[in-house]
Parts: C-alpha cells; sequence; structure tokens
C-alpha cells in the first residue's frame, strides 16, 4: 500500500501547528471511513513545501496559486480554495490580498514614494510576495524599473523582519499571514504600517497530487465540508481564520493569470 503525504505548510505559524495538527486528524477520520487507504496520521513538516508540492504521493496540501499557473510542472489537482476571516483581514468569499507595509516613521506618504527604493519578496514566484505586488505597482510604475533593487528573503515573516529592520524599505505580504504575525508577534509588526493593499486574488489552494484519483477528491472535498462546520474545531478554525470552503479546480485561478498579464500591458512584466 502506498504510503500518502499531508502538509498544512503555507499558513503554520508555530502557534498555529496544533490547530492545523487537530484539523488534519479530523480530516484522516472522515477518509478513513469513506476508504482512503495510506492517509497519513501526521503532517509532513520535515521538507519544504516545495518538494511536497512535487510528491506524487501527495495527498493533501495547500499551495501558492501563482506557480500553479506559471511552471506546466508542478502536477496538482485543485480541491478547494479556504475562505479566511480574521482580525485585521475579511473577506466574505473565497479570495484575499497582499498588504505592502512599510516603516511607520520612514517619512513617505503614498506608494508613488517609494519608487528608487529597497524592496523584499519572498520568492519570485510568490502570488501574494511577487505577482500582487506587480500587480499593485503596474499601473503607476510608468517604466519597467521601479524600484532601486529587489531582495528575496525566502519567506513572509522574513521579509517582514527586513522592513522593521531597515534592511529593506518595502515589501509585500500575505494579508492572512500579516495578520497572523500581528496577533501573535506583535512586536514584530510594531514599527511597520500599510501602505497600500493589492487587488484581491483567489486565496491559497488546496490541492492534492495529480497522481490522487477522483474518489480520494471527492472523499477530501466531503472532509473539509465537515470540518468547517464541526463545532468541536470552532476554536482550531478561530486560530487559522478559517470560515469556509468552496470546491474549485484549476480554472479558478485564472484571475491570477489575468493580473499577470495586465501588468504586462502596463508595461511592467517584472517586479524590479
Amino acid at each position: 500500500m502506498t504510503r500518502l503525504v499531508a502538509s498544512l505548510g503555507m499558513y503554520d505559524h508555530p502557534t498555529q501547528q496544533p490547530a492545523n495538527d487537530r484539523i488534519w486528524s479530523a480530516i484522516v477520520r472522515i477518509l478513513r471511513i469513506r476508504g482512503i487507504e495510506g492517509v497519513p496520521d501526521v503532517l509532513d513538516r520535515g521538507r519544504h513545501v516545495h518538494d511536497l508540492w512535487r510528491d506524487p504521493n501527495l495527498v493533501f496540501g495547500q499551495a501558492c496559486g501563482y506557480p500553479l499557473i506559471a511552471d506546466d510542472s508542478l502536477a496538482l489537482q485543485v480541491i478547494a480554495l479556504p475562505i479566511y476571516n480574521m482580525p485585521g483581514f475579511t473577506s466574505s468569499d473565497a479570495t484575499h490580498a497582499s498588504v505592502l507595509v512599510a516603516r511607520a516613521n520612514d517619512g513617505r506618504r503614498s506608494l508613488v514614494d517609494y519608487r528608487d527604493t529597497r524592496a523584499a519578496i519572498n520568492d519570485p514566484q510568490s502570488n501574494t510576495g511577487m505577482n500582487l505586488f506587480r500587480a499593485t505597482l503596474a499601473p503607476i510604475a510608468e517604466t519597467n524599473v521601479f524600484f532601486a533593487s529587489v531582495v528575496q528573503t525566502g519567506s513572509h515573516r522574513a521579509s517582514v523582519a527586513a522592513t522593521a529592520a531597515g534592511d529593506v524599505d518595502i515589501a509585500a505580504i500575505d494579508a492572512v499571514t500579516y495578520a497572523t504575525l500581528v496577533r501573535h508577534e506583535p512586536d514584530l509588526t510594531a514599527p511597520l504600517r500599510i501602505v497600500a493593499r493589492s487587488p484581491a486574488s483567489p486565496t491559497l489552494p488546496f490541492v492534492t497530487s495529480a497522481e490522487t484519483s477522483i474518489e480520494t477528491i471527492v472523499a477530501l472535498q466531503h472532509a473539509l465540508q465537515q470540518v468547517m462546520t464541526d463545532p468541536r474545531l470552532t476554536d482550531d478554525r478561530a486560530m487559522l481564520g478559517l470560515a469556509g470552503i468552496v470546491t474549485a479546480n484549476a480554472d479558478t485561478l485564472a484571475p491570477i493569470r489575468a493580473l499577470e498579464r495586465t501588468a504586462i500591458r502596463f508595461g511592467y512584466p517584472d517586479l524590479r
């Protein structure tokens, strides 16, 4: 029997890990009742999410939407989009955005004032860290170069820390991640202010390997619907900001591609 793997590594702040574990345990119970074999007892936190996305045994995970539309070698199926509701960030549908943050005392007043400054991105293929950042700047960029420099930090938290420390001047942070940091690491975000918000795009989809059968996908969608209404998981959903899900497929991510194409039409194809 193939041993499957699962991950919830996109929103897995240390304070959120017990909630993710309980959510996953509930999903496991439902999958096993429905006869799905090989489901792992625990989430895989030993590998980077990028590696897990490429594992043909990935039964359940969460992925950034931009790689799914930009990287043809990424063989994943979209099964659902989460709806988030957190302090400082609420959504009535399965969309979210980025917040563009800078130091509160840097003296700049508007987004255009950050021309020729230093920017941070977590990853060149991040929707919230790069694609939505680019989409926000494209209408005001005027040329194909906006910043003096752009550095890659490796994570949204690292981009927040670099901005707060003065190593860079501005960064685009996933709104769900930023709400989590404000809540659980207020000292880290205290020096910052939100300069602008990006256009909305679909939330980070729940995914499974291209190898996963339709029967397992249906079972996963059923399990997700169940855990979103289970009263025993109310506190865990609140910790994660989960308010619900909508079933979805790859076509649901089309707005992400549209934002990329709009930036290109503005003459700002790359964030720089």
